[in-house]
């Protein structure tokens, strides 16, 4: 078995009759997507619940997310969950999108039902489920930094925070701009969250990190031995919690989290959200509890032989 298929693969599929045993009913789309551990989580689900079927990956170029969309639905497949560089495309790609996806305005999920598209995100509400099993509270009890909150999943975080009752989200990003516009849109839907912009450098993070309880990385940096710290050398403290979205191989900790065992603050990396919104897309398709030990069992074995 490859591991991944490509858009011409489905169609030979379509055209010959298809040859998985068992067959191919979800899966998930991308480019790259070779590096995607989401049929380890999900297979395991599958079997637990006796559904005869499987989920794989699909390489899927820029531009053809609707044509690839389409063409599952068409073969039979249940749901697929879609991932970068394709969330904002997706959104506009499906028949029907949900409330919260469209607030979020990404899609990652999408459940085949009745032969329409249905988009929905379950980055926001997995960050939330996060949150809870890392750090035993909710994020209507803290107040939050979020580190890269123009891009798709700070966006995401930022705006669930918002949803979520957090008191204060200070949002940081390169470009201030994108900062600035997400902190209007927020305030034009929440009162009760008080929204601030922060400067990404060194100075402005210090001063403003005695008031945050939460700090989310929303950014891919983290990912590479030579990716830069970019948190205040010493400005972590034991009060902190710390939530990386971001993975290593292994289980090998980014300088974020080296920074934070540094401190002794509560961290958690993005292994954690990959469960969460795996177990909320499993939801999304078949509208009854994921069973999460299973993937959560499948996606530490698929992580720790990297």
């Amino acid at each position: 078995m490859p591991d991944f298929y490509t858009l011409q693969d489905l169609a030979q599929w379509q055209a010959n009759g298809e040859t998985l045993i068992p067959p191919a009913r979800l899966a998930v789309i991308g480019d790259p997507i070779g590096h995607s551990k989401s049929p380890q989580m999900h297979n395991p689900a599958l079997r637990e619940i006796g559904l005869d079927g499987q989920y794989i990956r699909v390489l899927v170029p820029k531009g053809t997310v609707e044509v690839a969309l389409r063409q599952m639905a068409q073969m039979g497949f249940i749901g697929i969950n879609v991932t970068i560089p394709h969330k904002f495309e997706a959104l506009d790609a499906v028949d029907e999108v949900d409330p919260l996806a469209r607030r979020l305005g990404a899609v990652n999920t999408v459940a085949v039902r009745d032969g329409r598209l249905v988009g929905f995100n379950s980055d926001g509400p997995g960050f939330l489920r996060s949150v809870e099993e890392a750090f035993g509270t909710d994020v209507s009890e803290l107040r939050v930094l979020v580190l890269g909150a123009g891009g798709g999943a700070g966006r995401a975080v930022s705006v669930q925070c918002a949803l979520g009752g957090c008191p204060q989200l200070f949002l940081v990003n390169r470009t201030e701009e994108k900062s600035r516009a997400l902190k209007n849109e927020i305030q034009s839907f929440s009162g009760s969250t008080v929204v601030k912009t922060v400067s990404w450098n060194d100075a402005a993070l210090r001063a403003v990190l005695p008031d945050v309880d939460l700090i989310v990385n929303g950014t891919s940096l983290g990912m590479k031995d030579e990716d830069e710290t970019f948190i205040p050398a010493n400005s972590l403290t034991k009060m902190h919690c710390v939530f990386d979205m971001v993975y290593r191989p292994g289980g090998k900790l980014t300088s974020l989290g080296q920074a934070a065992a540094a401190a002794n603050a509560a961290y958690t990396d993005g292994r954690t959200l990959l469960l969460h919104q795996g177990a909320i897309s499993f939801e999304f398709w078949f509208q009854r509890p994921a069973p999460i030990e299973t993937m959560r069992k499948g996606l530490t074995e698929a992580l720790l032989a990297q």
